[in-house]
């Protein structure tokens, strides 16, 4: 067995060879013997080590194997039934090359049903090993990729432009740069975590492994979110009584002096003195409402009734902006149990959102907004569609942070209030959009 690792961890040759040194030890061995001794020996080593590295282990020990018996030089003349002895070694070896097909079969099987894909490139730069899950985030059958090499990979007609692109990126940085991971995210935003691994390990071979980490993102940008809106309730809990009060006696004082200007043919100033003081005044309420919604006082809502009232709180707007607001047939019967005010502020902050990304978006076709709900999954969704300007990825993944707006005069607050009072109800809200194609926001709340 130390010949044998010495084999695996130095692989030497010509006469300082383990297995030429053994070969002449073991003489008054018989074969037989030395066959099992081998089998024994591989089990113990491949016992402790990974499913790569013994797949690796049993294929270097056929090759000691043979130079062993070669050194070993087949001397029978002791043996009384020389054909008898040769035909017991042809059967022992049969059985351990069997043996050694089915630990190979184990870890493929293994490798194959990994929750990560996984491509082996080998010391010559071509595919030699691809499992399921690799082919099925490449969206191609694994076999119509092995024997490619990379230059092979990157233009094979299967893949979609995107994936022959990243595949590109990829080599670059994985392979001539040698980082050994990488994070991507692919045309659907799902985030993909790669793994590759190479050196003496492999003998020049390269595995790269591909994991899927969406889920875990999601986890952490939420863990993200919650910081965020934590750090905005103390910061708005510092400042906003501090500033309301002063205001307040600022704009008293305005409406006081507001006679003497008029007088004066300055009125216009004091317009614009107020008009800024109940700005600055939303702005601070804003802050109050995302740093800490009250306590959900919830109650049982028709879901119909509450979407009937936020749609003609809009239809004049809508109106006056060219788009209409269509409120698709609600069950009568499907009821959620939410603080109404709390919600229907949600709801408005979604749908003003929606006309004026109609409003500030070039178009063709009339402005539609269309608002509905259903029951799905214990569960009920509520989804407010648009066709207006939509969004592009990285804009969706900071839709909800604060002070995060696209207006020139937005504070980044309204679609971060959303998101806190949805999650106080125990809910979830999405945001689906392409550049040109519309947004779709949808609320999932828990049933009664």
């Amino acid at each position: 067995m130390r010949a044998l690792t010495q084999f695996f961890e130095n692989g030497s040759s010509g006469s300082h060879h383990p297995a030429a040194a053994l070969g002449a030890a073991l003489q008054t061995v018989a074969p037989e013997e030395i066959v099992q001794l081998h089998e024994q020996s591989i089990h113990t080593i491949t016992a402790s080590v990974e499913p790569e590295e013994a797949l690796r282990y049993y294929r270097l020990s056929f090759v000691f194997l043979m130079e062993l018996l070669a050194h070993y030089r087949f001397k029978f003349e002791h043996v009384p039934n020389r054909e008898r002895a040769l035909e017991e070694l042809k059967d022992t070896l049969a059985r351990t090359h069997s043996s050694f097909q089915a630990v190979a079969s184990k870890y493929e099987n293994v490798l194959q049903h990994m929750d990560c894909g996984i491509v082996l490139f080998n010391c010559e730069g071509y595919i030699s090993f691809v499992n399921v899950l690799m082919g099925r985030f490449l969206g191609v059958p694994r076999k119509s990729i092995i024997g490619l090499d990379i230059k092979g990979l990157a233009s094979f007609s299967g893949l979609s432009r995107t994936y022959r692109r990243l595949i590109v990126k990829l080599y670059r940085e994985m392979i001539l740069y040698r980082l050994r991971y990488h994070e991507v995210i692919d045309e659907n935003g799902r985030h993909y975590l790669v793994t590759a691994t190479y050196g003496e390990e492999l003998d020049g071979d390269i595995l790269i492994s591909v994991k899927d980490v969406t889920e875990f993102k999601k986890i952490e940008q939420s863990a993200y979110q919650n910081d965020k809106l934590a750090m905005l309730g103390k910061i708005a809990a510092a400042i906003a009584h501090e500033i309301r009060n002063p205001l307040t006696s600022i704009r008293g004082f305005i409406q006081l002096l507001r006679p003497q200007l008029v007088q004066f043919g300055k009125e216009e100033y004091a317009k614009i003195v107020i008009e800024e003081i109940d700005r600055a005044n939303d702005i601070i309420y804003e802050f109050l409402n995302s740093s800490k919604p009250s306590t959900p006082d919830k109650q049982l809502v028709h879901v119909d009734s509450l979407l009937g009232e936020v749609r003609l709180l809009f239809d004049s707007e809508a109106i006056l902006k060219g788009c209409d607001i269509e409120l698709s047939p609600i069950d009568p019967g499907l009821v959620v149990c939410v603080d109404v005010k709390q919600m229907k502020q949600a709801l408005l902050n979604i749908v003003r959102n929606s006309l004026e990304a109609i409003d500030g978006g070039a178009r063709r076709e009339r402005g539609m907004i269309r608002i509905s709900a259903a029951e799905r999954n214990s569960q009920v969704v509520i989804t407010v569609q648009d066709n207006g300007a939509g969004m592009d990825f990285h804009t969706q993944s900071k839709l909800f942070d604060p002070f995060f707006t696209t207006k020139l005069e937005g504070t980044g607050l309204g679609l971060a209030v959303c998101y806190r009072i949805i999650k106080n109800h125990g809910g979830h809200i999405a945001v689906d959009s392409d550049v040109g194609q519309g947004t779709r926001f949808k609320i999932s709340l828990p049933l009664c």
